[in-house]
């Protein structure tokens, strides 16, 4: 795991990372990271698929602070922690499984509403944004089952 480094008088005292269904569920997601770069050292985002990462961060002009590699966000997430010398450490999620995530890797957890709510954030519809190319393979499999059922 690499982190991209910073100024070390830049931004604040926090890491804050988002699952990418959470930067998803943003309005304008660039704007968002944009915002949260002014009070924060790392900012990133991570998901079980580095390439839909990938893919969503250039979509949106998101400069993703951590180079991910393809396992599960548990390893990235203990990586990241590790990696970054930062009091505090954030992420904002969208399910239990996320807060889990969070609390079993020793990160503070956040759902997007609460964080959306205390940042001044808009959230949008997440369905209108997650298009197949930033979908993984379950999730498209998943999609077209759910097609095919009446």
């Amino acid at each position: 795991m690499s982190v991209v480094t910073t100024d070390p008088d830049s931004g604040g005292e926090l890491t804050l990372l988002f699952s990418l269904g959470a930067v998803r569920s943003l309005s304008d997601p660039a704007a968002a990271v944009t915002d949260a770069r002014e009070w924060s050292r790392y900012v990133g985002v991570i998901a079980n698929d580095a390439n839909a990462v990938d893919r969503f961060c250039r979509r949106h002009g998101i400069e993703n602070d951590y180079a991910l590699r393809d396992w599960d966000k548990t390893v990235t997430t203990g990586e990241i922690r590790e990696a970054t010398d930062t009091p505090r450490h954030v992420f904002v999620g969208t399910s239990d499984a996320d807060r889990r995530l969070a609390t079993d890797t020793g990160w503070e957890y956040r759902s997007i509403e609460e964080a959306a709510e205390k940042a001044g954030w808009t959230l949008g519809d997440p369905a209108d944004r997650v298009t197949d190319t930033d979908a993984g393979p379950f999730e498209r499999i998943r999609r077209w089952i759910h097609g095919l059922l009446p």
